[in-house]
């Protein structure tokens, strides 16, 4: 097996990169042989939730126990402290107007940053009762947006504040013109990371309460989801955030043993076509850069990136 011992946290890394593993042989189209898995950032203590923010060309996300968010500058590879205090912030995207979404285990709602930096709620509770710990959010073709809600953040004060459930862990939409909240899915155990398909068609749900984990999907039309049924099983163990590129593979955070973390690459059928090892255990994936072909992975106490030969959705 690969030993990245040697090469982590700053040896270079060799051409081919030994850590990007065929499984199939349609992976090697979505990978470059001259492209090698680069850390730009470490000193966090559990990394999640990265946004690509183009207009800045920087990518954000959330050190969770530290209570903080993170900003990379692509143009200088200068590190930073964007948000702090953040209330535990941990997943996160854009609305169709570029402003940021993000989930807070601390305060237990979803808000979003407006141009002026003020806040303001878009969620905090259902039919009367508070959320869980909403944890991680995207955008749906209809621009409404969808997030998980999870116990996580209020399973002890690491990462939250330990408090009792009040509601059945879900998935909750957020309509785009009149904010209203709408339960759409109840049943996984602990619903987590949570993506659409480019054609809009499918929509794809990580369940991290069982073992090994689940990732789920949905038909969707017109604002409505059909039955769910199995997409990938995670064999090594369990996924968490994932991504869907532009041609409708599924990126998924993986964690595991050594040989298997990192990101494991879902062809449309669910077969598992390849893998991105890291060397620690990766909690979310996002595509960014100018020309969104750049892969950011969050994990453990780093964030990691890697040229690919497709864009994201």
């Amino acid at each position: 097996m690969y030993d990245r011992s040697t090469r982590w946290p700053d040896a270079p890394g060799a051409y081919p990169d030994p850590a990007v593993v065929q499984a199939d042989p349609r992976f090697a189209e979505l990978v470059l042989p001259f492209a090698t898995v680069e850390r730009i950032a470490g000193g966090c203590r559990w990394t999640e939730g990265p946004v690509w923010i183009g207009d800045q060309r920087c990518l954000v996300w959330s050190d969770i126990p530290n209570n903080r968010m993170m900003k990379w500058d692509e143009q200088s590879g200068h590190v930073s402290v964007w948000r702090a205090p953040s209330n535990n912030a941990n997943g996160g995207t854009r609305d169709v107007t570029g402003r940021l979404i993000t989930c807070e285990h601390l305060t237990r709602r979803v808000t979003r940053t407006e141009y002026d930096g003020s806040i303001t709620v878009l969620a905090d509770g259902f039919e009367g009762r508070r959320l869980n710990s909403p944890n991680d959010v995207t955008r749906a073709p209809d621009d409404s947006l969808w997030f998980t809600d999870p116990t996580y953040g209020i399973l002890g004060d690491y990462e939250g504040r330990r408090a009792a459930s009040e509601t059945p862990p879900a998935v909750y939409r957020i309509d785009p013109g009149t904010g209203a909240l709408e339960r759409v899915v109840v049943g996984p155990v602990q619903p987590n990371g949570l993506c659409f398909s480019p054609d809009g068609g499918t929509f794809y749900l990580v369940d991290t309460g069982v073992r090994p984990g689940l990732i789920l999907a949905y038909p969707y039309r017109d604002g409505a989801l059909g039955e769910g049924r199995t997409f990938a099983v995670m064999e090594g163990g369990s996924s968490d955030g994932i991504a869907c590129d532009a041609v409708g593979n599924v990126w998924a955070a993986a964690q595991g043993d050594d040989g298997y973390r990192g990101v494991h690459v879902f062809a449309p059928d669910g077969t598992d076509i390849g893998r991105v090892l890291l060397p620690e255990q990766c909690s979310n994936v996002e595509f960014g850069g100018p020309l969104r072909n750049r892969l950011f992975m969050t994990a453990s106490q780093s964030v990691y990136s890697l040229y690919v030969n497709v864009t994201g959705a």
